[in-house]
């Protein structure tokens, strides 16, 4: 155990040094290092750990850590009056109300307020929480029916009575680690679900959950609703969670191994072993429910002694049956069930952590880009430069060549005149030379080849299209170059913003996560111990009733009494079954 504790990265009790690898360093690009923490949105940095039943009635009884003075609605002030209040699902009833078939609607008691909602608007609830705080561990809610259990229930499916009890216990404890928990219990869409005269639609359909993107990867860490978070943020690549890192963090490694292993212990042996003995439980308490029907029924044959003891057997036999069918239930309420939810939030916490891959991902995707337009950059400039000595190069040279005399003929005079006219015509406009278009529009000519029009027409555009000036498009690319380098240096700012908030968040939240989980073990493991007690002390009263009225049937009337000179023997083991058939 002590080798398992060591292997623990959620242990707040050593101070763990960042790798060489850690990106605690690099992220550091400018200051603020990270975007201020809403005051809503701050973990506290000291939970209580004080005993508490788990989970359902009862469950998470610990004092609030986070005192308030301004509410934003009367749900709010109850939550965080510094009483314990505990949120109920006191029913469960079958509704048609604002749908066209019904279904089963729980009722929520939160202090004097009862609201109805029905599993998929718990469903919406924790949905839209996951989006809205993307480094938080959203308690999960209990599962859907598998495909298998409409196959064998069909229609009755969405009314059998044990999975309606289960779901009332796992979304009462849902909403009660919502409402113990130190960001999420501020937060107004919660307020709203509590409340019963709010309709959820309008809540779905309102701020803030209407104002969240599409891809909360180009959104703030912090806040992804936020209006008014930088354009840059649209510049940010889209990684997969696969996508491997260059320089990955080893404390979040460490989490994420420790992740995978306690999410192996959960959802495969343990889980697997806790539903057959619940299973068998049950069979064993069926079994004597039986048996002491049997027995009370075959004392009503016999008279006297005999009959009084087998009644008492039966009635021990029944005790048996009622204290291991109370054993099975608690063992599935306070035993098989956390350890779904257990089972269910390693799977959280993994998409927490993927959630955190993605964004290291995206911090190392945007350097990288950014590395390579600095480059690109870097040449482009060079071969601005050098173009532009060559320019001054041939104007240096340009004015040797206007200064030779022209040719002259045999006459003494010069060549053919309309030659130097046109050399007059074009001489104003050599010094703004501007390259030709590469001709007239073929389509206005009549094509020498049939049916070559069409392709004339298209080289002309095309060529009308190309950029004859390598000089222009050179600087015109230099000008997008440096917008994209502004442009990712913005994005780089806010994704070692996103990506230190991401860090200190999930680890904090891992850190209460642990103490959590370290408290509702323990009061398993109570409970367990605390029913398996009560199961014997109850059966231990019982039997040993029935042995006293088994002890008042009289010996064997054909026994032989013991001689007064010998020493009776002890009887041991039983009496021979065949003492009656020898007549002896």
């Amino acid at each position: 155990m002590e080798a398992f504790d060591d292997e623990n990265p959620f242990d707040t009790g050593v101070e763990r040094t960042p790798s060489e690898d850690s990106m605690g360093v690099r992220v550091d690009i400018s200051e603020p290092s990270s975007p201020p923490f809403p005051a809503s949105k701050q973990l506290s940095p000291v939970q209580s750990t004080q005993t508490r039943p788990f989970p359902s009635p009862g469950s998470h009884k610990q004092p609030q850590a986070n005192f308030k003075s301004d509410f934003c609605c009367t749900r709010d002030r109850v939550l965080h009056s510094g009483e314990e209040i505990e949120i109920l699902i006191t029913d469960a009833v079958k509704t048609s109300a604002g749908a066209t078939s019904p279904y089963i609607a729980y009722v929520i008691q939160t202090g004097d307020a009862v609201a109805h909602h029905r599993y998929s608007e718990f469903e919406s609830l924790r949905l839209n929480l996951v989006k809205l705080y993307p480094t938080i561990i959203i308690p999960p809610i209990p599962s859907k029916q598998t495909i298998g259990d409409y196959a064998v229930k069909q229609g009755k499916a969405k009314e059998d009575a044990a999975m309606i009890s289960r779901r009332k216990r796992m979304l009462q404890t849902f909403l009660n680690r919502l409402a113990r928990h130190p960001i999420l219990s501020n937060e107004h869409v919660f307020h709203r679900f509590l409340d019963g005269e709010v309709s959820w639609t309008e809540v779905l359909n309102s701020p803030p959950i209407s104002l969240l993107p599409k891809n909360i990867l180009k959104a703030p860490s912090h806040d992804p609703t936020d209006q008014n978070a930088s354009p840059a943020y649209n510049a940010l690549p889209n990684p997969s969670a696969a996508h491997p890192l260059k320089k990955p963090e080893q404390r979040f490694m460490d989490s994420e191994a420790f992740t995978n292993k306690f999410a192996s212990h959960l959802s495969g042996p343990m889980e697997k072993v806790t539903r057959r003995t619940v299973k068998r439980w049950s069979e064993y308490a069926q079994d004597n429910a039986e048996l002491g029907a049997a027995l009370n029924g075959f004392s009503l044959n016999e008279s006297g002694p005999l009959s009084a003891a087998i009644e008492k057997t039966g009635q021990a036999v029944d005790a048996t049956y009622i204290s291991t069918t109370k054993l099975a239930q608690e063992l599935e309420q306070n035993w098989a069930e956390p350890i779904h939810e257990y089972s269910q939030f390693s799977s959280i916490i993994k998409k927490l952590l993927a959630y955190r891959h993605q964004k290291h991902v995206q911090y190392e995707m945007t350097e990288e880009t950014l590395a390579a337009k600095r480059e690109q950059l870097e040449e482009l400039e060079k071969s601005e430069n050098e173009a532009r000595r060559l320019e001054e190069a041939l104007g240096r040279g340009t004015p040797r060549s206007m200064s030779t005399s022209p040719k002259l003929d045999n006459t003494g005079e010069t060549g053919n005149e309309p030659e130097n006219d046109q050399q007059a015509e074009r001489s104003p406009s050599s010094s703004s030379y501007v390259p030709p278009h590469p001709g007239p529009n073929p389509a206005r000519r009549k094509a020498s080849v049939p049916g070559m029009g069409f392709i004339n027409a298209l080289s002309y555009t095309l060529h009308g299209m190309m950029d004859v000036d390598p000089e222009t498009a050179r600087r015109n690319n230099i000008s997008k170059t440096r917008e994209n380098i502004s442009q990712l240096e913005d994005a780089l700012h806010l994704s070692a913003q996103d990506l230190k908030y991401s860090s200190s968040t999930i680890q904090a939240d891992l850190d209460r996560f642990q103490r959590q989980k370290v408290a509702d073990v323990r009061e398993m493991l109570i409970s367990m111990a605390k029913s398996h007690h009560e199961w014997c002390k109850k059966n231990l009263e019982a039997w040993e009733d029935a042995k006293r009225e088994i002890d008042k049937i009289p010996d064997h009337p054909n026994k032989l009494p013991a001689s007064p000179s010998e020493d009776p023997a002890p009887s041991m083991g039983r009496r021979d079954s065949t003492a009656t058939v020898n007549g002896r």
